[in-house]
């Protein structure tokens, strides 16, 4: 039974590794790319410099509090409700974040979708603790649907959040965090870290997506 739902799970994250594979690029591609990223913000406002950085902090952060609860959870430490406490706030961070330029509505709402997006999470954690494979699967399909209604919400709010594209980027970032969670349980640890740092890479460039979509629905604001 062990190895079944441990098969199953690294199924789950099977489309991950070959999305990694197409997409993996030389170092020198990476450091290019950071010189054209540090090039393209000189250009910018000071408003839109912070409204990216604004977005990358609160982006990183996610990737990192997310990493906490799911070690705190898998080694069953004593702070998991802590980590799970300051995750949760991450989400609310991120809702109130678009407020200014959508609403108090819209900024809740969005924080609804991604405090569903954690706990969501922690169950499929805890049906791979448990070896539960009817969970896992229920959860895990659970966790996609959310990501698509996180994805069709805000493309409602901006012409420029291309819902197939948002769609996309929140399952790869799943994905990531699927194979990380299995390295780790498996205490791959080099492999863990790496698919970290892929996670978080990902998840600062969607938060560029989102910025900029704002910048350029709101232009006005940023001059």
């Amino acid at each position: 039974m062990r190895f079944r739902w441990m098969k199953l799970l690294l199924s789950l994250g099977l489309s991950a590794i070959l999305l990694l594979s197409a997409a993996a690029m030389p170092a020198a591609a990476h450091a290019e790319k950071g010189h054209h990223t540090r090039e393209h913000k000189a250009c910018l406002s000071p408003k839109e410099v912070s409204l990216l950085q604004q977005f990358e902090k609160l982006w990183i952060e996610h990737a990192l509090w997310t990493k906490n609860f799911v070690v705190s959870s898998l080694e069953g430490l004593a702070d998991k409700d802590q980590q799970l406490t300051r995750l949760l706030r991450n989400q609310q961070d991120i809702g109130n974040a678009i407020k200014p330029y959508y609403g108090e509505e819209a900024g809740n709402k969005l924080a609804k979708l991604l405090t569903q997006h954690i706990v969501t999470a922690g169950e499929v954690v805890g049906a791979l603790v448990s070896g539960n494979e009817s969970d896992l699967q229920k959860y895990n399909k659970e966790w996609y649907a959310n990501a698509d209604e996180i994805a069709a919400f805000l493309s409602s709010l901006n012409p420029n959040w291309g819902q197939d594209q948002l769609k996309d980027m929140l399952h790869t970032h799943l994905q990531l965090l699927t194979e990380d969670v299995v390295a780790y349980h498996q205490k791959e640890w080099e492999k863990s870290i790496q698919l970290f740092d892929q996670n978080e890479e990902h998840l600062i460039h969607l938060s560029n997506v989102l910025a900029e979509g704002i910048v350029k629905q709101f232009p006005n604001q940023f001059k």
